[in-house]
């Protein structure tokens, strides 16, 4: 007589707790439980962990479903699709390696190289080789074929990818090899013969991944995925040139130094020539800020209004005050205006859907009164400035100021490139400039650091450093400030005169010592768990950079604390 399995209690997506025999998978569970989802399951968190479809469950907890309508979804499916570029790029060109540059227009840039470890040259493809590409994944994505993930020692793992001339992701591991205990595995996906490590899950198999486009971009092209806003369809293609020559003048300055992976800043490190190398980055910074203050101050149109915008943790204060030191050299004395002086009386501010305050809504900004003040300042007019009391949520009297003929205005804030914000200024009068911080180091040829990611990792260092705000607090209201994100501030980016790329190719060594303790403190119980995780798994790729090296006017300091500048 067979003994009844041992049974496990699991509270899915808010249902009821149902029991279900110990071993179940975890697609299965999801099945019986009943729960209709919007778009394909591809993974789940169980008690906040991320977690395949196919693993077996064999103690009870929380099972959350993960599906293609969400960020971690999203993330699976980007990460998927990379997979099936790398192989395809294998398959029909074997001489050549795809390298995952950058976002750009809604998707990915990437270009193929024929290269060794040491001497690499970009191949100039066609738009025909690009299709070859394209069929060749739509071929894979059909055969639905699995993604199938071992787990291998480390040690195993960087000889596979020595083996296969993967030399930027042996280098990698071997870093990590050295900062780890012995017994640490490595996920490697199999699909066909393609063998890969990813920073991450993968979707179950190429079948879920039919959404999606190449777009010839000379010398590349652009892989192309959907949103999660709308997973079933392509997001409008929307040109970006001006992004695009910022990311690839960064690019172009790496190349220079020999320094496009983490495991070749590992190796710098190593050497001892970081200090060096930190010199030269924050010089590169600064002679780029003299140069838009030198275009400002010999602009045909001689503009008085300096806008400056970009998302939140991008170093907009400090590029700021560093701008101010540059201009004042070429014979300006800037005033600044906050536009938070000008939020609306908190009764008016508009609210979400879910009734909380929108403080990241154009509306919450009186645009009318701003226009006032500016046009009359440019007059030549005494103006009575607003001051916002934020305990109180009222805009007070502030002091009065009358703008002589050697000042010009700075304009800080998240609208900034909203035509809108100065609509009755005219556009001679106005400067913008759009700061961000786009990381151009990758952590290996196949895996891109997120731009994002690396703003949360400096505002979690910076919210814990002087906002008293924990890890958990400031990483679940990042959702919401990417979707005020999307909304008001990167549809604009493009109407900027010039865009600063305020990152550090350094920074994150830097970070890493402030934010990982903050990171391991959130809870298995904190339903932000799993991002916690994965954002000290990215960390872990790094080793540290000594922060005292760090000068006192860097960028990197409004984060970090110990900045000559005030705030």
């Amino acid at each position: 007589m067979k003994r009844k399995a041992k049974e496990i209690e699991l509270f899915i997506d808010g249902n009821p707790p149902a029991r279900f025999p110990s071993g179940i998978i975890v697609g299965d569970a999801l099945e019986r439980a009943g729960n209709q989802y919007p778009y394909p399951v591809v993974a789940a968190y169980l008690d906040n962990k991320i977690v395949e479809i196919n693993r077996h469950i064999t103690y009870g907890g929380q099972l959350n479903a993960i599906h293609l309508g969400t960020v971690d979804g999203m993330r699976l499916y980007q990460r998927s699709l990379s997979f099936v570029l790398v192989r395809a790029v294998k398959e029909v060109y074997p001489d050549l390696q795809v390298y995952i540059n950058h976002p750009i227009s809604k998707g990915i840039y990437c270009e193929l190289h024929a290269s060794s470890y040491t001497n690499i040259k970009t191949f100039l493809l066609t738009k025909k080789d690009v299709e070859i590409i394209k069929q060749r994944m739509r071929e894979i994505i059909e055969a639905d074929e699995p993604f199938i993930r071992r787990e291998v020692p480390l040690s195993e793992a960087i000889r596979i990818f020595k083996r296969r001339g993967q030399q930027d992701k042996a280098k990698l591991l071997q870093y990590r090899q050295k900062n780890n205990e012995d017994g640490e595995t490595v996920s490697i996906y199999h699909c066909g013969t393609e063998r890969n490590h990813f920073y991450g899950y993968l979707v179950p198999s190429t079948g879920y991944l039919k959404v999606f486009d190449l777009k010839f971009h000379s010398p590349g092209f652009i892989l192309r995925y959907p949103t999660l806003e709308n997973p079933n369809v392509l997001p409008p293609f929307v040109e970006q040139e001006k992004m695009f020559q910022v990311f690839q003048e960064y690019e172009a300055w790496a190349k220079i130094l020999g320094l496009e992976t983490v495991g070749l800043l590992n190796d710098l490190i190593v050497a001892g020539g970081v200090e060096e190398f930190i010199k030269v980055a924050e010089a590169l910074q600064e002679k780029k800020i003299a140069y838009i203050a030198d275009t400002v101050t010999h602009h045909h149109n001689q503009p008085r209004v300096i806008l400056i915008g970009g998302p939140s943790a991008s170093g907009k204060t400090t590029f700021s005050k560093r701008l101010c030191i540059q201009l004042r050299v070429n014979g300006f004395r800037p005033v600044v205006i906050s536009s938070d002086d000008f939020f609306v009386d908190r009764e008016h501010t508009p609210r979400r859907e879910n009734g909380e305050m929108d403080f990241e809504s154009f509306d919450a900004i009186d645009f009318r009164l701003l226009n006032r003040v500016i046009s009359d300042l440019l007059k030549g007019k005494t103006v009575q400035m607003p001051c916002f009391n934020f305990p109180a949520g009222r805009r007070m009297p502030g002091s009065r100021i009358r703008l002589e003929k050697d000042q010009i205005i700075i304009l800080e804030g998240i609208h900034a490139l909203n035509d809108r914000l100065l609509s009755t200024i005219p556009c001679g009068l106005k400067f913008r400039i759009y700061v961000s911080a786009l990381t151009t180091l990758s952590i290996d040829n196949h895996n891109r650091i997120l731009t994002s990611d690396s703003r949360l990792i400096r505002r979690v260092v910076r919210d814990s450093q002087f906002r008293n705000y924990s890890a958990s607090e400031t990483i679940a209201r990042w959702p919401s400030v990417r979707r005020g994100e999307e909304i008001n501030i990167f549809p604009y980016q493009e109407n900027a005169d010039v865009m600063f790329n305020s990152a550090l190719m350094y920074e994150i060594g830097a970070l890493k010592k402030y934010a990982e303790p903050h990171l391991r403190k959130v809870p298995r119980s904190d339903p932000i768990y799993s991002e916690a995780c994965r954002l000290l798994k990215f960390l872990s790729y790094f080793l540290d950079v000594p922060d005292d090296k760090v000068p006192h006017d860097s960028i990197l300091r409004e984060f970090i604390g110990g900045s000559s500048f005030t705030y």
